[in-house]
């Protein structure tokens, strides 16, 4: 899972990026792209490794991405380059200023959003317009278009042209034929409103609908989070009454973003925790895996966490019949113990 940080200059987004992946450095030049990956925290995977004692742990991932900046405001293919690498990200969280900063206006998260929104639906547009310019030019010297495609982009182009990001439209954003064009206003979107430190309040922001999700973080206090002990940090957070960490607390979000869940795999050998979208078949889950699991895929041994939490041990579980044997099509749970019987 890969997460592109964007937003205005002076929104935060590298005091965020620092926040969330603890990798900080005086070093770094503005037009450098940046890259955190952290562990993705989970209870769930510190219990199975009590409880198998395995040589290896591995818990998910998630990956962090920063764009670097323009180096000069005439640079536009450097400006474009910003927008190319963020179409490689899974979703975007956009950083909103919602504090006070010397040389800078009044705080206005609205208006920056609502600016931020318009790069992105700009960016779109103009990728929709290049393509429909080559396929119109395609059908004049007799190559044949595809008619799903170009009535897909003809959508794209009435609801970009009238302001409407594609995320808010489900036939649009999810479409087939789009997937290759990454659209930017396409991409499940995490708003995140960079507050000042004695504020805990999300700023009432009317453009924001269901289909974009905010949170609050308070960049600078989380930075200095990010850099303490265990013990100092838990005394922080309850100093200033906040009840989880910033990277918690957007990785939870990415995940309700994104629909993904997490099964586990669990051995002598290894306990690890793997990522796929909510409602996978057990076939393509085995797939996650080795691909030589999906091509010779048998059945699924199945046992839920909680299942097992009342057990007490894999062995107690299946004498309560409460693991089982599931087929291709089994739609793999949250929290799912598997091991894949196949055979190539």
């Amino acid at each position: 899972m890969k997460l592109g940080i964007i937003g205005l200059p002076q929104s935060g987004k590298s005091t965020v990026f620092e926040a969330l992946t603890k990798n900080i450095s005086e070093t770094v030049h503005k037009g450098e792209d940046r890259i955190g990956t952290i562990r993705v925290p989970d209870s769930r995977i510190d219990v199975l490794s009590e409880m198998y004692e395995p040589q290896k742990t591995i818990y998910a991932q998630v990956e962090y991405f920063l764009p670097g900046t323009a180096r000069t405001k005439k640079d536009q293919a450097a400006d474009q380059s910003i927008w190319t690498a963020a179409r490689d990200c899974d979703a975007l969280i956009q950083v909103t200023r919602n504090h006070a900063a010397t040389g800078l206006d009044e705080k206005s998260p609205q208006a920056d959003f609502r600016h931020m929104e318009q790069e992105l639906i700009l960016a779109d547009l103009v990728v929709v317009e290049k393509r429909l310019e080559r396929i119109e030019h395609d059908h004049t010297r007799g190559k044949k278009m595809d008619p799903e495609e170009h009535a897909l982009l003809i959508d794209c182009r009435k609801n970009l042209e009238n302001e409407i990001p594609l995320r808010r439209i489900a036939d649009l954003a999810t479409a087939r034929k789009l997937r290759g064009f990454a659209f930017l206003s396409a991409k499940p979107l995490l708003v995140l409103f960079n507050n000042d430190d004695d504020d805990d309040r999300l700023p009432e922001v009317s453009d924001l609908t269901e289909s974009e999700n905010c949170l609050l973080i308070r960049g600078k206090l989380e930075q200095e989070l990010s850099q303490m002990s265990a013990q100092d940090a838990a005394e922080f957070l309850n100093e200033f009454r906040i009840s989880e960490s910033a990277t918690d607390r957007v990785i939870r979000k990415s995940y309700e973003l994104l629909g993904l869940i997490s099964f586990f795999t669990v051995g002598k050998d290894e306990v690890r925790a793997w990522t796929i979208k909510k409602e996978t078949p057990a076939v393509e889950a085995a797939g996650a895996v080795h691909s030589d699991m999906q091509k010779g895929f048998i059945r699924a041994e199945v046992l839920a966490y909680e299942d097992l939490m009342e057990a007490g041990t894999h062995a107690a579980a299946r004498k309560k019949g409460t693991v089982r044997l599931e087929g291709k099509t089994y739609a793999v749970k949250d929290g799912d113990l598997i091991n894949f019987r196949f055979n190539v």
